[in-house]
């Protein structure tokens, strides 16, 4: 087998360097990010206290639901902190009207099928808060999921009217 000869020219020059990574710190102090951190630790503490006891039956959807939705907003936060949503492939371009949908469908509907479904089963549960009852109770987990569901489902209400606003006033940027 012969050797191959060398490059007749210099390699290609790579892509343009991208500047270095720092916070978006008027991201931070505007209204959408700090509803977006409110909604990170609500939801976090939604799944968190639903996965650490038992659960069963539609308590798997209300889970999938609530760690769905986390890890999206956490996308989202990330992105918008770092303002790097342009590197987003079609929805950079339309991040306002992104963060608009992600809130009102996914962030309300699905918290709110959550908080409806630990709601349903802390109120079935409730006869194990009696005084006297010995075995194992998860009508206060169930009712501690509900009501963080239920805040966090307000907080994504709020910054979903926040956006929409933004974008019936025709600004097109998230702060």
């Amino acid at each position: 087998m012969a050797p191959t000869a060398p490059p007749a020219g210099p390699p290609p020059p790579g892509p343009p360097a991208r500047g270095s990574l720092s916070l978006h710190r008027a991201y931070l102090r505007s209204p959408l990010g700090l509803l977006r951190l409110g909604q990170l630790v609500l939801g976090a503490a939604f799944w968190v206290t639903v996965a650490a006891h038992k659960y069963e039956g539609a308590a798997h959807f209300a889970l999938f639901a609530a760690v769905l939705v986390w890890l999206l907003t956490l996308a989202l936060f990330g992105l918008s902190l770092l303002g790097r949503w342009a590197l987003v492939p079609w929805l950079g371009s339309r991040w306002l009207l992104t963060n608009l949908v992600h809130d009102l469908a996914f962030g309300v509907g699905l918290y709110a099928a959550a908080t409806g479904i630990m709601g349903y089963k802390a109120g079935r549960r409730s006869y194990c808060n009696l005084p006297g009852y010995s075995q194992q109770c998860l009508y206060g987990a169930y009712l501690s999921a509900s009501i963080c569901g239920g805040i966090a489902a307000c907080l994504y209400l709020f910054s979903g009217l926040y956006c929409l606003s933004r974008r019936c006033r025709d600004q097109r940027d998230i702060i």
